[in-house]
């Protein structure tokens, strides 16, 4: 059995659940939830704080800070707490409340953006703000998931390396694409394997990262406001864009048969079922790697009130439901102020004080 003193050095590197019985088709998902961060960001967090340590960024006295939807938080939150460092993430208002509770649970401090910018998308405001306050304070430590090699070179080193022990006959893998870390790192292992494997990128609909015009986003983890700047499309063969609506219903259906996954899987989930359908994969060993588990999602996607006020009461039985039919501000400030009613927000100055709360 394993024995562990740090937490982030244990994570399940092989479980796949085979989703032919709920889909039709042989599809292999690998499970990346099974560790005390919940997801797969454990691995980027882990490879990106030790290659600070290694080059003398990451000091006693730093204080780490990063954007994150969620996840990532989660993770450099645990390993934070593990090795006695302080930590600031950096959100926005659509983030789930059970991940802010897990930071704060975990000691860290969590900075709220609730300003949206004119594409929809909230993510150049919080690195302007995280700019901004490692410009005042050299203690600030950046480790930006966005242009890190590491984020890329952490899943190189394993997530690829896994699937390939396991489908030596691998034909096509779908990963999903956020800062495309896990993309170019599982992308760039199979190019240089001893045989072809197709590679297809999962993206939301509303997402700009492979072109395309942006859109209301809702569900936390997949898509970007930006183009990803680690992302290299000579490397990807070809992106599935998935509608929310999409990935809420896949959620769901994998629910009804006892897999309560999260939404960036399901997002890769539901593009894999549907390129699966539209293409003769009989012969094919096809994979998806499953980024997160569905616990965080409770209060979304997995929420009647929050789907009826954002979707519409027939999202889990309509394929219609289209971007844009309502309205895309009061979604955002309604579940905002109901986050802040449970649970306080920070104030502009509140994050200020976290050195001397914890010195």
């Amino acid at each position: 059995m394993p024995v562990i003193s740090v937490p982030y050095a244990f994570n399940e590197e092989e479980l796949y659940v085979d989703l032919r019985s709920i889909f039709g088709h042989s599809l292999y998902l690998k499970c990346e939830g099974f560790n005390f961060a919940g997801s797969i960001k454990l691995k980027a967090a882990t490879e990106m704080v030790e290659t600070a340590e290694r080059d003398g960024v990451l000091t006693p006295k730093s204080i780490l800070v990063e954007s994150s939807s969620g996840n990532l938080g989660v993770a450099l939150s645990m390993i934070a707490a593990s090795k006695g460092y302080q930590f600031l993430c950096v959100t926005d208002a659509r983030g789930n409340l059970s991940t802010r509770l897990m930071m704060e649970a975990l000691g860290s401090q969590v900075h709220v953006i609730a300003d949206q910018e004119a594409n929809g998308g909230f993510l150049g405001a919080r690195i302007e703000y995280i700019r901004a306050l490692c410009a005042s304070d050299d203690r600030y430590v950046w480790l930006s998931q966005y242009t890190n090699p590491s984020n890329w070179k952490a899943h190189y080193r394993t997530t690829a390396p896994e699937i390939a022990r396991q489908f030596p006959r691998l034909d096509v893998l779908f990963v999903g694409a956020g800062t495309t870390g896990t993309l170019m790192g599982c992308a760039r292992y199979f190019r240089e394997w001893h045989r072809p494997v197709r590679i297809i990128a999962v993206d939301s609909v509303g997402s700009v990262s492979f072109g395309g015009p942006p859109g209301r986003r809702m569900i936390p983890g997949l898509g970007m406001s930006m183009r990803p700047p680690l992302l290299d499309e000579t490397y990807v063969d070809e992106v599935i864009r998935v509608e929310e609506a999409d990935t809420i219903r896949t959620c769901h259906r994998l629910a009804r048969r006892g897999f309560l996954l999260g939404g960036s899987t399901g997002t890769v989930v539901s593009g894999a079922s549907d390129w699966l359908a539209r293409h003769d994969a009989r012969e094919l060993t096809a994979v998806a790697i499953g980024p997160d588990l569905g616990e965080r999602y409770l209060d979304t996607i997995y929420h009647t009130n929050w789907l009826e006020d954002i979707y519409g009461k027939d999202v889990l039985n309509s394929r219609e439901v289209h971007a844009g039919s309502w309205d895309s501000d009061a979604p955002v400030a309604r579940w905002r102020r109901r986050l802040d009613l449970q649970t306080g927000d920070l104030n502009g100055d509140q994050h200020h004080q976290l050195q001397d709360r914890k010195t």
